[in-house]
Order: C-alpha cells, then sequence, then structure tokens
C-alpha cells in the first residue's frame, strides 16, 4: 500500500506541473504567455516555427501530465514528458550545464528520471491502468 501510495504521490505532483506547464504555454494560465508570447520566446531562443512549436509542446506537457495524472496509458504519458524534457535539455538548458543555478538542465533531468521510473515501474494500484489491467 505504501508503495502505491508514493507512486501516486509522485503521478499527481508532476503530472499536475506538466499540466500548468502545458496550461501557460497553451491558454497564457498561471502567469504564462500564451502560444504568441511562448512562440515569440521559442524564435528567439532558434525554434521555428515558435508559436506551432509552443502549441506542440503545450498539448505534449497538458496531455502527458493529464495522463500521468490519471495513471492511464503511463508509457504514453511519460513519452510526452521526456520528448518535451529533452527539446528543453537539448534547445535551451543544456549548453548552460547541469545545475539549475546557471539555467542548467538539472530539473528537466529529474523530470525525465521520474517519468521514465514511473513508465519502467507502472502507474501503481491507485491508476486508471491498473483498473483496467
Amino acid at each position: 500500500m505504501s508503495i502505491a501510495l508514493g507512486l501516486l504521490v509522485v503521478r499527481v505532483v508532476v503530472g499536475l506541473l506538466f499540466v500548468g506547464h502545458g496550461a501557460q504555454k497553451l491558454f497564457g494560465w498561471f502567469g504564462g504567455y500564451g502560444p504568441k508570447g511562448t512562440g515569440g520566446w521559442l524564435e528567439s531562443v532558434g525554434i521555428k516555427p515558435g508559436v506551432a512549436m509552443a502549441v506542440a509542446a503545450g498539448l505534449m506537457e497538458l496531455i502527458g501530465g493529464l495522463l500521468f495524472v490519471a495513471g492511464l496509458l503511463t508509457p504514453l504519458a511519460a513519452v510526452l514528458i521526456v520528448l518535451t524534457m529533452l527539446g528543453a535539455i537539448v534547445k535551451v538548458h543544456g549548453p548552460n550545464g547541469i545545475w539549475a543555478t546557471a539555467n542548467g538542465y538539472e530539473y528537466n533531468l529529474v523530470l525525465v528520471a521520474i517519468a521514465i521510473g514511473i513508465a519502467l515501474t507502472g502507474a501503481g494500484e491507485y491508476s486508471i491502468d491498473a483498473l483496467i489491467g
């Protein structure tokens, strides 16, 4: 029971944070800039077309986060999360080194590890995946 509860806590916290990040990019919620603002920033760091990439990243974060929270199609949720974070590492944080104090990829790498870990262990007893077998 404690393992299942631990997996649930990790899934809900990480998943909801991804939902929030997706909503920032897609809708401008939670202090975000929406597709146009995020797209402009993405273009400033060399990711083009900015608006389309902002929408794609936002959808991956939102859908991946919702699936992760629910424990539904957990391997797919992990793939969406990992792809988004790898993009952030390669295009934004990687050149700065690992440490977050220098805007590095430390936090992104932790999220990648969590997503892969949950995908490999399974979402746990308190998940839709467990209910549907």
